[in-house]
């Protein structure tokens, strides 16, 4: 007998919409067709959308922050909001302390995780240093253990690596299979406009996107493309908010770059006048990049309808903002670049580009698959993700496409005391969730425990995405 038989649900992969059931066994996915025989457990889904659960590869949960900041969201709360936001695995970052070991940093990550996830998850590395110790033998040992992608910064001050050090890591990664994301802001730029504006007395949050204007994005974003031309090799550019840097990307890849998109909601639905908030409220919304302005919006919603994007991410990193702890905490009034950088969306991603993108037909559903779900597994390495077939883990998320509802943070799970998209008019929702053939939120309701999230490896890739281009335009 099957364990769980989901009937009548219209389902959405990458390429295709039809009707049948799903019938699972064992955590997989083992037959999709008509009449399917009965199973232990079935779900109704006539009239819903059944498509596969959403993978963040992009969130941040319990990083250190910096003396007397805390993040809002450990992994058990940061999971179950992105349980109840349709997602069923997600990709955080680990984020050694300098001289820190990494294997030592990835043991004490996975400490905080074990037993608190309501998804499944992997890590990502940051690397805030290198040496030859670090790229001759822990890179190529953690990547053979299946921690297959890096992230650096081309930014912030003890973060940041130079052009020299990027290049040294994207040749382990060529070597390797691996990926490296990048964080392109101009660091150099950025601390001179710092510098001017506060001599300016000009502290107040907005001046953080004042001082973080889309030209030192769009340099770096060329810049660590060229390096990836130099080296031949896979790369993710993160976080993108405008127009030029789109560019860059559509031109490097038109150079034969094997580069990979990514955008977030904040670039589709805040701009830069949200951080000109009364008093200090603006520093809800101070994140690096920094929210644009209409066009760049417009641009964004482009590049994911025409594919320059592959990945639509949350970059989920959360801060409480009546905190001292948070956002404000002791030394946030001497000025903006004392802010917590970073908001919260890992349970808004979906249900914001569903109801802004399907909805309002600017994307179809197969793209909406491709951009939440398949595309993230097959960039990251996760092979039995993002798809529905037979085989794959059978992690589902049933959409009510009738489902109303206004974005209120006191409806939602994570750890944070506000949303930056409170009020937003949502037209659709994930309200039925499983993950791995166990139904985990049914009607809207958590059902599941935690610790039912476990940890996956995953394999390095070298082969390019397979772009298929599905618009509703």
């Amino acid at each position: 007998m099957l364990d769980l038989v989901i009937r009548g649900g219209t389902i959405a992969t990458a390429s295709d919409v039809f009707t049948a059931d799903i019938g699972i066994r064992n955590g997989r996915i083992v037959q999709i067709g008509e009449a399917l025989p009965p199973g232990a457990e079935e779900i109704d889904a006539t009239g819903r959308y059944v498509l596969p659960g959403g993978i963040d590869s992009h969130v941040h949960l319990s990083q250190p922050s910096g003396e007397g900041i805390v993040m809002a969201d450990d992994f058990e709360s940061g999971t179950r909001s992105a349980l109840f936001g349709g997602n069923t695995t997600v990709l955080p970052f680990c984020l050694p302390a300098r001289g820190q070991p990494l294997r030592e940093a990835l043991t004490a990550y996975h400490a905080l995780a074990e037993g608190e996830c309501y998804t499944d998850f992997s890590f990502h590395l940051i690397l805030p240093e290198i040496n030859a110790a670090i790229l001759g033998q822990d890179l190529p040992a953690l990547v053979a253990d299946g921690y297959t992608s890096f992230k650096v910064f081309m930014t912030y001050e003890g973060l940041r690596l130079n052009d020299a050090e990027i290049i040294r890591t994207l040749d382990v990664a060529r070597r390797t299979g691996a990926i490296v994301m990048v964080h392109c802001e101009n660091e150099d730029a950025i601390r001179y406009l710092i510098g001017r504006a506060e001599e300016a007395g000009e502290i107040a949050p907005r001046f953080h996107a004042l001082t973080r204007p889309i030209v030192v994005e769009r340099e770096a974003t060329h810049r660590a493309l060229s390096l990836a031309e130099v080296v031949d090799t896979r790369i993710v550019i993160v976080h993108v908010s405008n127009g030029p840097a789109i560019d860059e990307i559509r031109a490097a890849r038109a150079r034969g770059v094997n580069v990979f998109g990514e955008t977030c909601p904040q670039y589709l639905m805040l701009t830069a006048a949200d951080l000109d908030g009364m008093d200090w409220e603006g520093a809800k919304f101070v994140c690096s990049p920094p929210p644009r302005d209409a066009a760049s919006q417009e641009a964004c919603w482009r590049g994911l309808e025409t594919g320059v994007f592959d990945l639509f991410s949350s970059d989920h990193c959360p801060f409480r903002y009546d905190d001292p702890a948070g956002k404000l905490h002791p030394g946030s009034r001497r000025g903006f670049r004392h802010i917590p950088n970073g908001i919260p969306g890992v349970e808004t991603r979906l249900p914001i580009l569903f109801s802004e993108g399907v909805m309002k037909g600017r994307i179809d559903l197969p793209r909406f698959v491709a951009l939440t779900a398949t595309n993230h597994a097959e960039v990251y390495g996760l092979e039995r993700k993002g798809r529905i077939a037979v085989g794959m883990d059978a992690d589902i998320a049933i959409w009510d496409p009738e489902e109303r509802r206004a974005i209120r943070h006191a409806d939602l799970h994570d750890g944070a005391d506000y949303s930056p998209y409170e009020g937003l008019e949502i037209w659709g929702w994930p309200t039925t969730v499983v993950l791995g053939g166990r139904t985990m939120i049914e009607d809207g309701a958590l059902v599941g425990q935690k610790g039912a999230g476990r940890y996956r490896s995953r394999s390095s890739i070298q082969a390019p995405l397979e772009r298929g281009l599905r618009t509703a335009l």
